[in-house]
């Protein structure tokens, strides 16, 4: 990061390698870009097929050992850890885990990124409720991509997401292209003190 700290990125799983966006770089790749490491490092498990992880390895013949991961992300050597989830808080990763365990194994704050339009306040507070009913400390919502001009509707859903669930809410602007750079400039622009905490 900016203010000299060692930033390690970790994604546990990645799925859809063999479907990839045009221009887009694969998560693993991007993080591994932002936080100067090898993507390899960043996520242990890669799969073409674009799918929920559990069904992704079990098609390659693979197993996800996820006590494994929770030990590789605990003993990654930086200051601060930055984990991105995979599709959402109840997506199966094997038998008897999902991210939400994941995370709850981990015992890191959480963010949870949200869109800004119509659907979100369902969708966003569906997820806060099953976070905190997994024992997740969750920070804040962050609304993206934000729009430079937000609707009425947008305005809403952002004042309504927080008194009803509760939460902080940010938001961030689109950020293109989607690379470190830009990506860096971007997050300066969020309140990261309050939600990070240093490892010791």
């Amino acid at each position: 990061m900016a203010r000299g700290e060692r930033v390690i990125a970790f994604k546990p799983v990645v799925t859809g390698l063999d479907a990839p966006v045009a221009g887009a770089a694969a998560d693993h790749e991007l993080l591994a870009a932002c936080a100067g490491m090898d993507p390899e490092a960043v996520t242990p498990h890669r799969f073409g097929l674009p799918a929920s992880p559990h069904l992704a390895a079990a098609v390659a013949g693979a197993a996800i050992d996820v006590p494994a991961l929770v030990a590789a992300a605990r003993a990654a050597a930086g200051d601060v850890l930055v984990v991105e989830g995979v599709g959402g808080l109840l997506v199966p990763l094997a038998d008897g885990w999902d991210i939400r365990a994941f995370a709850g194994a981990l015992g890191l704050p959480v963010l949870i990124a949200a869109r800004p339009g119509l659907g979100t306040i369902n969708h966003t507070l569906l997820t806060l409720e099953a976070a905190r009913a997994g024992g997740l400390d969750v920070r804040a919502v962050v609304l993206t991509p934000w729009p430079t001009q937000p609707s009425v509707v947008e305005e809403s859903n952002r004042e309504t997401i927080g008194r009803i669930g509760r939460v902080a809410v940010a938001v961030l602007g689109r950020v293109a292209p989607v690379a470190p750079a830009e990506l860096g400039r971007a997050g300066a622009t969020l309140p990261i003190d309050i939600w990070v905490e240093p490892r010791h």
